[in-house]
């Protein structure tokens, strides 16, 4: 886990609804706001699926009540597959979508360039352990106007890593930072 605050990199992230589609930076996902984010292999795939996007969507509300303006899952898929994603896990879309996402809770931001993960300094290659290619490692962080204010890393990270660590970044984890750490200013 990173203690040390850092400004997240420039990038550019195409979000689509089932009506249109939209390029995003990161100044207009972060700006002014205080964001929880979460970042994960894949979607569709087990952990991923069955225990991170569901815990966040979970705990969105004392999230929310915590002190974030929104939750964000990032992942190194496209637009389309994030949507589907979406749809199947059972997501409700957004009748009038924040920035361009479509769901109501946690909003599934493609970064289907790996341009974001990179700036973050957290890709990862699976060549022959998962043929998943280079992907997000798994991490959550608390992003204050565009700042990392709080940061939780899966260990140990490896490249083509066999095992799939899930002990630091859920949202249980994200609230108990929210919830003891000294209060930190909010974004406006």
């Amino acid at each position: 886990m990173l203690t040390s605050s850092f400004p997240l990199s420039l990038c550019c992230v195409l979000l689509l609804h089932a009506d249109w589609q939209m390029d995003k930076t990161s100044d207009d996902l972060f700006s002014g706001k205080r964001i929880a984010l979460f970042s994960l292999p894949g979607a569709f795939t087990p952990t991923c699926s069955q225990e991170q996007l569901p815990g966040y969507e979970k705990h969105f509300d004392a999230l929310v009540a915590a002190g974030c303006d929104d939750v964000y899952c990032f992942s190194v898929n496209d637009a389309f597959v994030m949507r589907q994603w979406g749809l199947r896990s059972g997501l409700t879309e957004a009748e009038s979508p924040v920035l361009g996402t479509n769901f109501s809770k946690v909003k599934l931001v493609p970064d289907g360039a790996c341009l974001f993960t990179r700036g973050m300094g957290l890709t990862c290659t699976w060549s022959s352990e998962r043929g998943f290619g280079e992907r997000s490692w798994r991490y959550s962080a608390v992003v204050n106007d565009g700042t990392v204010e709080w940061i939780a890393v899966e260990g140990p990270r490896v490249e083509n890593s066999g095992p799939d660590p899930f002990e630091v970044s859920s949202a249980e984890a994200m609230l108990s930072y929210l919830t003891t750490a000294p209060a930190a200013k909010k974004a406006k």
